[in-house]
């Protein structure tokens, strides 16, 4: 419980239900935070306690909570709102006064940047929290990073001087670069590059209850791939737990990379269902291994060809074999119906095994041309939906921080409160609303 008792004559629950306040409550109820406070309040030791440690940490939470861009934001509304003020663990009798100046969550906001690692645990209790609340919670994972642009300009051009670290601009952050590329119905190519100087989010979240399960912070330019990798063994070392039921591991295309699809099949039997890239610029199909008649394209699917014809045939995905590690395809004629002429003469009739090591990247546990494969995939959008919510309900779309352990601390927060949200709807049996930061419980 995070709530501070108080003396006083009435209280305002007695006058009138909490309605929106509720949505705090649950986050200050849910929250396993008494180690953070704990090692900071013997941080400050026997010093002045005009401004407890408790208090402005449940205030800093309620910014979070209703959304407030900024310190002075969230400063305006607590001199306003006695209830929340209340809630937060402020003496009532000091009104208005008993807000702390601007400078005290300065100095507050830099004391728990010094602490990122407690900050840290307390995110992963939450998820250890709602692994056991939810069992099939992380048997679906999708990975994507999100671009957080820094309120700071960055330098005109690569030439200028490199900038000393200080509050007034951001020297942690560089520029970003994602290129986006598809094909219209009517046949024609698109193409949109966005770019940005900032940082990047790199979000792992389950799929199925998008919350989330792991995160890192870079600057804008790291790379994906190396930052899923590394994502990867995180989770497998801190939270074993998710990647021993983790079934599924989605991505798009920006984490097509042969070593990672190999570390999620072979290290933690997870299936990886992510998206390629065309590699192949002189053809569109290549020869199987010792075979003649069978081909396949850069997506994995199979062709045979047939010996009369000489016509191409997509052949029936038949199933993973995994004490073999090969994937089992089945004649198209014999599994669809379908009339062939060359039939008596074909050598895959009874169809063909295609091993994993044919080409690592392209052949997967679950087929690229499988329809399994197909809605495995849709679920990738979970991710985005989060992403979504992080920049209209936590704020990251308009925001005033420079800095990347600032940015640290602040997309912590708002992940914290995701998943304490979460908790305490599951808990007070709200499960409907387990992913909203503005239902009223």
């Amino acid at each position: 419980m995070a709530i501070i008792p108080q003396k006083q004559l009435f209280g305002w629950q007695e006058i009138d239900e909490l309605g929106d306040l509720q949505r705090l409550l649950l986050v200050l109820n849910y929250l396993p935070d008494a180690e953070l406070m704990k090692k900071l309040e013997q941080e400050r030791g026997k010093g002045r306690d005009d401004y407890p440690v408790r208090v402005v940490w449940n205030s800093m939470l309620a910014g979070v909570v209703y959304q407030h861009p900024s310190i002075e934001s969230l400063r305006r509304e607590l001199k306003r709102n006695a209830q929340l003020r209340e809630l937060c663990g402020f003496n009532l009798w000091l009104g208005e006064r008993a807000v702390p100046p601007a400078y005290v969550y300065t100095r507050f906001c830099r004391k728990l940047m010094g602490c990122q690692e407690e900050v840290n645990k307390i995110f992963y209790r939450l998820v250890e929290e709602i692994k056991t609340l939810l069992p099939d919670f992380g048997r679906v994972l999708a990975i994507d990073s999100k671009a957080i642009s820094s309120l700071a300009r960055g330098p005109k051009s690569s030439k200028d001087k490199p900038q000393k670290p200080d509050e007034r601009r951001d020297s942690d952050a560089d520029f970003g670069r994602k290129e986006y590329r598809g094909q219209r119905k009517d046949g024609t190519c698109w193409e949109k590059i966005i770019s940005w100087f900032g940082y990047k989010l790199h979000l792992v979240v389950d799929a199925v209850y998008e919350l989330p399960v792991n995160f890192s912070l870079t600057k804008a330019s790291a790379s994906d791939v190396k930052e899923g990798h590394k994502l990867v063994d995180r989770i497998a070392e801190q939270q074993p737990g998710i990647m021993d039921r983790c079934e599924f591991f989605i991505g798009d295309k920006g984490y097509d990379d042969k070593k990672l699809i190999v570390k999620l099949w072979d290290e933690h039997q997870t299936r990886p269902v992510i998206d390629i890239r065309n590699m192949w610029r002189d053809k569109e199909t290549r020869l199987l291994t010792g075979r003649e008649t069978i081909v396949h394209d850069y997506k994995g699917t199979v062709y045979c060809y047939c010996p009369e014809t000489n016509k191409p045939l997509e052949m029936a995905f038949g199933g993973f074999e995994k004490d073999r590690e090969t994937l089992k395809y089945r004649c198209p004629a014999k599994h669809y119906g379908l009339e062939c002429k060359g039939m008596g003469k074909c050598c895959v009739s009874s169809g063909v095994r295609i091993p994993l090591k044919e080409d690592r990247r392209i052949f997967t546990p679950l087929s690229r041309s499988s329809y399994k494969w197909v809605t495995t995939y849709k679920k990738r959008t979970a991710v985005e939906r989060v992403n979504s919510r992080l920049d209209e309900a936590y704020g990251f779309e308009k925001h005033f921080i420079r800095g990347q352990k600032k940015m640290q601390l602040r997309c912590t927060l708002a992940l914290l409160v995701m998943l304490a949200m979460a908790v305490g709807r599951i808990r007070e049996k709200q499960g409907r609303n387990i992913r909203s930061l503005v239902a009223a419980a």
